[in-house]
């Protein structure tokens, strides 16, 4: 192939025109230890804190590694992870012939070089980690039980070390056979997915052929159910750290709708929850009333009698109230029993809610993401009330007749309440099914984007869309985004070539079909510079005018390469099929009427030209003209070759503002600063996108204070150096407030000890050290400001976060700035799932596999929305689609911005620990429950969960807040004593 080139000059060093510059990377714990450091990190100087710290931390090989001594160690430099990945890429490219000359591989490699530093591109995390360690250092290791076919020969291999082919994968697809012990079979599928875990990286699996409970077996006995083993295979996966790191196993069930045990699957996760909530009250209540049992028996006056019930009144009443709480007889007798031993507490284990707590640990289901394999002819008697049949794996017989809306209604719900299961569309998934001669396509990913036959893997990378886009002119670069599609197409092939893989089968299969998963990142920061509203007709044009750049570019390489190279294996057989989904990804980009399409019930939304400008459409269908020309004549050397995967790590990595398709989460988010600390920005799209929209240089710098704020007091309205100054405020500590300033979140937060110093707190402003050690204390309200008028100068110094009600914007601009949620307190707007789905929609038509997302919904979403969403996405002809309701686990900490439901269960707890309190301590109580909620999020980690305490009425009052270990919000307990009481 001949390779061009667009950044980069012959002869030259590809960083000639980028800067450099040496970085501090750390990473500590809350106590200050530290967990990882590393000096003289070199990036480009363009790269964020974010960015350098990724690379350091998790892509840096830290053994291994010639050093200028002799010695080896770590990399330092982040030349050396290009150059490994890029040369590795080339050389293995050069070596099988895919360059015309030895100058096309060396721009093919200075290309690379260019684009990962720049931010253009990046691959999927198992290149940074393993491509280029043998290339680039000799680095072997022990062979880990990983295949491969020579490219030469065709024949199946073993691999003879750990690095010398690397592992680039990231999807894995299994199959499992309904057989318990062999190969192939249910308990081999829990040692395949171990490898795959062990290296990072993700596995789905579709658990259909298995046979339901009761079904017979060869030895005359009866099937325990699927669902016996999917709670194996979960605590295998549960027990097992992906990539040896902490993070839980991604992995993904499907089932097919007509499995006799869909009924149980469906309700899994929902039961499991009900357990931990079981758990969790059931352990508290035991705790409480046990303990309460025990204080009876050594507070009664007379040892003769403290341990009977009968005259020990106290013991009575804690017995009485622990059977009325259904507290377990034996416990109780257990308590007392351990009294008269001298025993004078308990500890009984409490349980709580969060996702990595003991509850969440003993219930199964928690380690793998759940989907429903939805058939049209599901879809159809759901909506026509008819009945609907689960058949036996055996034979195929009827096993059960339901109402199909009775089993919709139980996914819905079970989506409502549980955030699972999500629903594939398995009838459109297999009508774009390139190479059905070979099978059906039964699963997915852990994460849904790509979707193929079982025992096949893909590799993924993603382009940074904005990197394209000048701000200045409103120009889309598609010169330089063809270039980029083109050589990342390339890449992803090579990887194919030089990969090894975690099983025979796999190590087959992805040699015969080749699949790849180039996707795009960035999109929603993109259409935000552009000025357009996401959730918009010309958004969802422009989104789908890309990805069809994206499909059609990649296939048509994928041509060039077959022309060269030859057509992937299983080509021949699968012709007719492919050149079919090629021929109706082409009638989307024009926009074909539903009834040309060939072979597909549900039409796609096409890319409707009347909302997108002419360069777009135009790029759109000639990169689609292209691929079916090149594919007619020459075939094409991969089956698949476009997702769009999350790009979570990667999107980091690339300092991307929105992953994947994703919108913006907010406009306002905290971001690490070299060498330490946190600094408040704004979505940097917003001012560029303001300037698409006419605003001037005084209207733009007048709305961004709006949302950021001005980080100074200087010129507020109430509480400014003035102010200060006539409290006692000296120029010391009006710049420490100042300095405090540029990174808080609220300005009370500059107004404490810490900053001020005790002394001056104390001696100046008259604080006392009670008030200065009690979290609620407010010192600018002993100061003598009100309450409206700290919450006015807060948003003049720390924003509104939100655009929302901002001087000069005009209203119908509101929509370029929504985001996935409400921006700040005043922000109101937040795209509907429909928003999100419609997104979904206009990018489907164009990509080989599907799309990584989850649709978010608002707590007081009913149930009837997830059925709409669910539905609508079927329609509008989306391969997937999975669903967060806020709220819908227990683990998930309670939103600082409490919604009515919220508060009124706040109420009902605060009311039911103070029953018999006086009103002001009830409110009171209220009052600093409210503001630590409101407060917790932006908070140091060394002021959370501690206890809070005022005075009032004579009363002391406490409350103590707890927290787990991921940061999330624990239990609430509220207590009184009168003043001076113990």
């Amino acid at each position: 192939m001949k390779i061009s080139r667009y950044y980069t000059r012959a002869g030259r060093d590809p960083y000639a025109d980028i800067a450099f510059e040496p970085r501090r990377s750390e990473i500590r714990n809350p106590d200050g230890s530290t967990v990882f450091k590393m000096e003289n990190v070199m990036v480009p100087s363009s790269w964020s804190q974010v960015a350098t710290d990724i690379l350091a931390q998790k892509y840096f090989r830290k053994a291994g590694v010639p050093q200028a001594d002799g010695s080896t160690g770590s990399e330092t430099d982040s030349r050396q992870v290009f150059d490994r990945m890029a040369g590795c890429w080339r050389a293995w490219g050069e070596r099988h012939r895919y360059f015309d000359s030895a100058d096309d591989a060396q721009a093919f490699q200075d290309e690379l070089c260019y684009m990962l530093a720049q931010q253009i591109a990046a691959p999927n995390s198992p290149q940074w980690f393993n491509t280029g360690l043998h290339h680039a250092y000799g680095i072997t290791g022990v062979p880990q039980g990983h295949f491969y076919v020579d490219a030469e020969t065709g024949e199946l291999q073993k691999s003879r070390n750990a690095y010398e082919r690397p592992q680039p994968h990231a999807c894995f697809i299994l199959s499992v056979k309904d057989d318990l012990v062999n190969e192939g079979g249910i308990m081999d599928l829990w040692t395949r997915e171990a490898r795959i875990f062990k290296y990072g990286s993700g596995v789905g699996t579709n658990f259909s052929r298995i046979r339901g409970e009761n079904e017979r077996l060869s030895g005359g006995g009866r099937s325990s159910g699927l669902m016996s083993f999917l709670k194996v295979g979960d605590r295998s996966a549960g027990a097992i750290k992906s990539g040896g790191t902490t993070r839980r196993a991604a992995k993904m069930v499907c089932l097919d709708v007509d499995h006799p045990d869909i009924e149980a699957f469906v309700n899994w996760k929902v039961v499991e929850e009900q357990k931990v909530a079981s758990l969790v009250a059931g352990s508290q209540s035991n705790n409480k009333h046990l303990n309460a049992v025990m204080q009876a028996c050594h507070t009664h006056e007379s040892d003769d009698d403290r341990f009977d019930p009968r005259r020990n009144v106290r013991l009575r009443q804690a017995v009485a109230e622990a059977k009325r709480a259904l507290v377990p007889l034996n416990y109780i007798q257990r308590v007392i029993q351990l009294a008269q031993q001298g025993w004078t507490s308990i500890e009984f284990p409490v349980m709580d809610a969060g996702y990595e707590s003991e509850a969440y640990v003993t219930v199964a289901g928690q380690n793998s993401n759940n989907s429903i394999r939805a058939s049209n002819a599901f879809l159809d008697a759901v909506e026509t009330n008819g009945t609907w049949e689960l058949t036996s794996r055996l034979d195929g017989k009827v096993v059960k007749q339901l109402p199909a809306r009775a089993l919709w209604d139980d996914i819905c719900y079970a989506a409502w309440a549980s955030a699972d299961p999500g629903v594939q569309y398995d009838t459109t998934i297999n009508e774009w099914h390139t190479c059905p001669a070979d099978g059906r396509i039964n699963a997915s990913n852990p994460c849904s984007e790509y979707m193929f036959l079982d025992d096949t893997a893909c590799n993924l990378a993603s382009i940074n869309l904005t990197r394209f886009y000048n701000t200045e002119t409103g120009a889309f670069d598609f010169d330089g985004y063809r270039h980029a599609i083109r050589l990342w197409t390339v890449v992803l092939e090579i990887s194919v070539l030089m990969a090894q893989f975690p099983s025979r089968e796999i190590a087959l299969r992805s040699y015969q079909f080749r699949t790849l998963g180039l996707g795009y990142a960035n999109l929603g920061a993109l259409l935000m510079q552009m000025a357009m509203p996401y959730d918009s007709d010309r958004g969802r044009a422009v989104a789908g005018a890309l990805t069809a750049v994206l499909g059609g570019e990649s296939y048509a390489t994928s041509a060039e390469m077959a022309r060269e190279l030859g057509t992937f294996p299983s080509y021949s057989p699968n012709r007719d099929a492919m050149l079919r989904v090629i021929r109706n990804h082409r009638r989307a980009a024009y926009n074909t009427p539903s009834e040309q399409y060939e072979g597909l019930s549900i039409p796609p939304v096409g890319l409707d030209p009347t909302h997108s400008d002419e360069a777009f459409v135009k790029a759109a269908r000639t990169a689609w003209d292209r691929a079916l020309q090149l594919g007619e004549t020459h075939g094409f050397r991969n089956a698949q070759v476009t997702v769009l995967a999350p790009t979570g790590t990667i999107g980091l990595i690339m300092d991307c503002d929105t992953t994947g398709v994703e919108p913006d989460f907010a406009l306002v988010k905290f971001k690490k600063l070299a060498g330490g600390g946190y600094f408040k920005i704004i979505n940097q799209s917003l001012p560029a996108a303001l300037r698409r929209l006419g605003y001037n240089p005084e209207e733009i710098e007048i709305v961004v204070a709006y949302c950021l704020g001005r980080k100074t007091l200087e010129g507020a309205p109430h509480i400014n150096h003035d102010t200060l100054r006539e409290k006692g405020f000296t120029e010391m500590e009006l710049g420490r407030v100042e300095e405090a300033l540029q990174n808080a979140f609220e300005i009370q937060f500059a107004f404490n000890k810490f900053t001020l110093g005790e002394a001056f707190c104390k001696d100046v402003l008259g604080a006392t050290d009670e008030q200065l050690n009690d979290w609620s204390f407010s010192l600018l309200e002993h100061l003598g400001f009100t309450r409206e008028q700290i919450s006015s100068v807060n948003e003049y110094v720390c924003g509104t976060m939100t655009v929302e009600g901002a001087p000069h914007l005009k209203p119908e601009h509101y929509a370029v700035f929504d985001c996935a949620n409400k921006c700040g307190k005043k922000g109101k707007r937040y795209i509907s799932s429909e928003g999100h789905i419609r997104m979904m929609a206009s990018a489907q038509p164009f990509l080989s596999g599907a799309i990584s997302k989850t649709i978010n919904l608002p707590s007081d979403a009913p149930i009837e929305d997830i059925a709409k969403a669910y539905m609508l996405s079927w329609k509008l002809g989306l391969k997937a689609n999975a669903l967060y309701r806020d709220g819908s686990k227990l683990s998930q900490p309670l939103n600082a911005a409490l919604d009515d439901a919220a508060a009124a269960i706040l109420d009902a707890a605060i009311d039911d620990s103070l029953s018999d309190a006086p009103t002001p301590v009830v409110q009171t109580a209220q009052k600093l429950v409210y503001r630590y909620l409101a407060r917790r999020r932006t908070l140091p980690t060394r002021r959370r969960g501690y206890t809070q305490k005022a005075h009032v009425g004579g009363h002391k009052v406490y409350v103590r807040t707890g927290e787990y270990a991921d940061g999330s919000l624990g239990e609430i307990f509220i207590d009184m004593h009168r003043e001076g009481a113990a």
